[in-house]
């Protein structure tokens, strides 16, 4: 039977629960299934919980406190080889074609195995590094012990999958990584149920443009920006509301006009009945963000035919494409761009029909997980198994 029709034995190997749909915000999970359906069989080897992960989160604390400083304490190289007996030690008397394993470049770094390995990330620490908090204003130590860590790990790799091409460059280019071993796969809507194609695609715009903002983070995503928009909408004399999922924005930030849902948890029915709901009825997504690695939020706007609007910033490239299913402004535009932009569409019928239609091609095509399941396959068939299991 040849590899390309032969069901691969997968070990999942994860520091998080990869059974949790909170862990890379569901793309754990939602990974596993992928592979499950279209590449293998998979075998959960984590969550690995550990001492030394607790005993690096308390020096973060303590550096936080004593020197205003930060630790990547998942990226240290006492909790990397920690990680990785205990990775080994699971394997131990197993027999797998291939380790897979999601965010897992520290767990890969210290792991000796001649097992093929995938690792899965969103970003190198050169993109992340003083761009995302975690990893911001770190003790000159940790710099080092993260690109140690992350180096080791890339060189074990047999393939590191991106979901964009910002972050394959960065991997190629500031971790000299042989481009043969790189590939972009982007993520998919993180969503058990999506409306049918016929169902997205009869979206009709509302009588008053209706926003939806959906974030963790108020300021990382731009919340001020979203919220200057709606005021500017106001001012054009564009009819508007504003709804804010995931966050509670500063107490300066209020409207009669502006509805806030703090959060909404996928995995409770009726909290996920109420997201896809928000989806549904909303005109625009709304997203300004000032930080982001890829956006897993305009996968699933996309999903809904959502057009949505952001900012050319990180990763989002990859995921929204000017024209096809929203516009990216650049990183210093501010609301009065993004309520003309938004204005613009809103005004003409046909242009926002088109671009309902287009969103959620671009779902279809490329940002669901199916679509991520099929290119993942085509790559894991052509890894060195000869002296393995096949």
């Amino acid at each position: 039977m040849s590899v390309e029709h032969t069901r691969l034995k997968i070990a999942y190997l994860t520091a998080e629960d990869p059974e949790s749909k909170r862990s890379w915000s569901g793309s754990t999970y939602y990974m596993a299934q992928a592979l499950q359906k279209h590449c293998g069989e998979v075998h959960y080897l984590g969550p690995i919980k550990t001492v030394e992960r607790r005993i690096g989160s308390i020096m973060n604390k303590s550096a936080s406190l004593l020197l205003n400083k930060v630790v990547a304490y998942d990226r240290l190289i006492f909790v990397a080889k920690k990680h990785a007996k205990v990775a080994a030690r699971r394997l131990a008397g197993q027999s797998f074609d291939l380790i897979f394993a999601p965010l897992g470049t520290p767990e890969i770094a210290f792991l000796e195995t001649d097992i093929p390995i995938v690792i899965a990330e969103d970003a190198t620490f050169n993109l992340v590094h003083n761009y995302l908090p975690q990893y911001s204003n770190l003790l000159v130590r940790s710099i080092s012990e993260a690109r140690d860590v992350q180096d080791r790990a890339y060189q074990k790799a047999n393939a590191l999958f991106f979901p964009t091409e910002w972050a394959a460059h960065s991997a190629i280019e500031d971790g000299h990584v042989d481009a043969q071993k790189v590939h972009v796969l982007p993520l998919g809507a993180n969503f058990e149920e999506i409306p049918p194609r016929e169902i997205a695609e009869q979206k009709k715009k509302s009588d008053r443009c209706r926003l939806l903002f959906v974030g963790l983070g108020w300021e990382r995503k731009g919340g001020d920006i979203a919220f200057e928009t709606l005021l500017k909408l106001e001012e054009m004399g564009i009819q508007a509301e504003l709804i804010v999922c995931g966050c509670i924005p500063p107490e300066e930030f209020a409207h009669s006009r502006m509805k806030v849902i703090p959060f909404l948890d996928k995995s409770d029915e009726k909290q996920r009945e109420e997201l896809e709901n928000l989806y549904i009825t909303s005109d625009f997504l709304l997203v300004p963000t000032r930080r982001d690695c890829y956006g897993l939020v305009f996968c699933e706007a996309s999903a809904f035919g959502l057009p949505s609007i952001t900012t050319d910033t990180g990763g989002v490239s990859g995921i929204v494409r000017n024209g096809e299913n929203g516009f990216r402004l650049p990183f210093a535009a501010r609301g009065a761009e993004y309520a003309k932009i938004i204005a613009d569409i809103y005004s003409n019928d046909q242009v926002y029909a088109d671009l309902v239609k287009s969103s959620r091609a671009a779902f279809e095509e490329r940002l669901n997980w199916d679509a991520w399941g099929v290119a993942a396959k085509k790559i894991l068939v052509d890894m060195p198994y000869e002296a393995r299991r096949l």
